[in-house]
C-alpha cells in the first residue's frame, strides 16, 4: 500500500518524484519475483504463476514509465499494488465447525 500511495502522490509532484516511486515499487516487485521463481516456495504454483505474469508487467510498465514519465501509465501499477495489499488484509473466514455431537450416528441407526 505504501508504494502504491508514493506512486499516487508523485502522480502529480513531477517526473522526478514519479521516477523516484516507481522505481522503489520495481524494487519490491524484484524482491517477490525472487521469491516467486524459488522452486521450494511455500506457495501452490497457480498463483506463484499469476504473480509472476503481474511481475512481468510490472517490468515492462516500469520500464515504459522510466524512460517516458507520463503519470496516466501508473494507474495500472497503483491498481495492482492496491488490489494484492487489499487481498492480503482480507481475513478469510472460519470454517463452520460442526455442532458437538455432529459425528455421531443417529442411535436407532443399525450399522
Amino acid at each position: 500500500m505504501e508504494a502504491a500511495r508514493r506512486m499516487r502522490d508523485a502522480k502529480s509532484a513531477g517526473a522526478e518524484a514519479l521516477i523516484k516511486a516507481v522505481r522503489l515499487n520495481w524494487k519490491l516487485w524484484t524482491i517477490f519475483q525472487s521469491n516467486l521463481v524459488d522452486p521450494d516456495a511455500a506457495i501452490p504454483k497457480p498463483i506463484r504463476e499469476n504473480m509472476l505474469s503481474l511481475s512481468n508487467f510490472v517490468d515492462r510498465r516500469s520500464v515504459e514509465i522510466l524512460a517516458k514519465p507520463d503519470p496516466q501509465l501508473v494507474d495500472a501499477l497503483i491498481n495492482i499494488n492496491a488490489q494484492i495489499a487489499g487481498g492480503l488484509m482480507t481475513i478469510p473466514e472460519a470454517p463452520a465447525t460442526p455442532a458437538p455431537g455432529a459425528d455421531r450416528q443417529p442411535i436407532n441407526e443399525v450399522a
